[in-house]
Order: C-alpha cells, then sequence, then structure tokens
C-alpha cells in the first residue's frame, strides 16, 4: 500500500494540517515522559497534560470552547485491528514519527461492513499538529521502522470512556462500543464485545518511510 505524506493534498477529505497554527513545545516535553511500550496504551485524559496552556489553547481554539479532554496514545503497533469515529473531529500532536490508517464514513455499508482496501495510509513526521475530521475512520497509529510512537489526542470530555446506557434503538446503536465511539473490528483482532464488520485485509504496515 502506498504510504503518503500528510501534508499531501490527499489528506484534505481526512483532515487538516496546523502544524504553526499552535506551540506545542511544552506539550510535546511533558509527553516524552509517558510511557511507550512494545504494545498499545491509550489514556483519554491525563490531568498532567490538560493543565499545560499548550493543551488548553488548542482545546478552546480547535473545538470552539467545548469541554475536551487530553490524554495520548503510545506505543507499538503493526496492523489497523479495527476502524472507529466520532461525532466530532480529533485532534492530535505526533510526539514521534507515526503513521495513520484512514478511511471513509460514507464508505460503510448498510449492514455496517467496511472494505479496508479504501483506506489510505498517511506518514506524520514528528511535531506535526493535525485534526481528524469527524467522518474519518482511523483507529491506533503505527510506528515507524518499528519504533514506539507517542501521540497527542485531543477529543470533548468523555469521549472513548464506558457507556453509562448502552441504547438499542437506531441501527448504528450496534456498533456504538464507547462513549461517543462507533467501532467496526476486523475478526483477527479479537476485540471482546466490538462488533466485527471489517472486510478485507487487516492491514498490516511493517514498511520503512
Amino acid at each position: 500500500m502506498e504510504i503518503k505524506n500528510i501534508t499531501d493534498a490527499a489528506f484534505a477529505p481526512y483532515g487538516r494540517v496546523l502544524t504553526g497554527d499552535y506551540v506545542v513545545d511544552e506539550l510535546i516535553e511533558k509527553m516524552k515522559k509517558t510511557p511507550a511500550p512494545d504494545h498499545v496504551i491509550y489514556i483519554a485524559s491525563d490531568p498532567e497534560l490538560e493543565k499545560l496552556q499548550d493543551s488548553i489553547t488548542i482545546a478552546q481554539s480547535m473545538f470552539g470552547g467545548m469541554s475536551m479532554q487530553v490524554g495520548y496514545c503510545n506505543g507499538t503497533n503493526h496492523k489497523l485491528d479495527a476502524v472507529e469515529y466520532h461525532r466530532n473531529s480529533e485532534g492530535g500532536v505526533a510526539v514521534t514519527d507515526l503513521m495513520l490508517i484512514v478511511g471513509k464514513q460514507q464508505d460503510i455499508t448498510k449492514d455496517f461492513t467496511y472494505d479496508t482496501s479504501k483506506m489510505e495510509v498517511f506518514f506524520v513526521p514528528a511535531g506535526t499538529v493535525y485534526e481528524m475530521y469527524a467522518t474519518t475512520l482511523h483507529y491506533a497509529p503505527c510506528s515507524v521502522d518499528g519504533k514506539p510512537f507517542q501521540n497527542v489526542v485531543i477529543l470533548p470530555a468523555d469521549t472513548n470512556t464506558d457507556l453509562k446506557v448502552k441504547p438499542a434503538g437506531a441501527k448504528e446503536d450496534k456498533i456504538l462500543f464507547a462513549t461517543n465511539k462507533w467501532l467496526i473490528a476486523h475478526e483477527e483482532a479479537g476485540i471482546e464485545g466490538a462488533f466485527v464488520g471489517l472486510v478485507g485485509e487487516n492491514i498490516s504496515n511493517s514498511s520503512s518511510y
């Protein structure tokens, strides 16, 4: 699969690059102290990150004053495993080089299956500030050259936390996996409780950029 740069025009349907709009030096330095193991970890809300002025400015500006959470997704990853989407954009700051595998919500079928051959891979250089739109399918970033990645994740408060109530009305409810998190998994991933609907290859990224 071709790997493009996030600055390529091909990324425009999925989001935008905001590097230069925000100062993130302090945020990146704080993030360098967070763990990056040989598996993937996700922390939805990190109080130490959220109190930084860098984080406050991004949250207030990118999300228009909404109540936000700032956390991170770190670790080592080489496979897609699943796709998710939210009802809003997701902000990110790549502390290290990483790759994003992304697709379009509009390509999900009426029975909530999705063909992974429609996805694209983008290289994101360290220091990049970016936004992924609400209709962008994504999941955990992938490693570059096998190295652990570190990535700031900025979302509305309570996103990705456990559901207080599991609705059962709309057809889409069957893929609602967590608060503000609709998820479709690949059968190879073995994600407990997830709707299995990814069709095709469980995309693997083990190549160098």
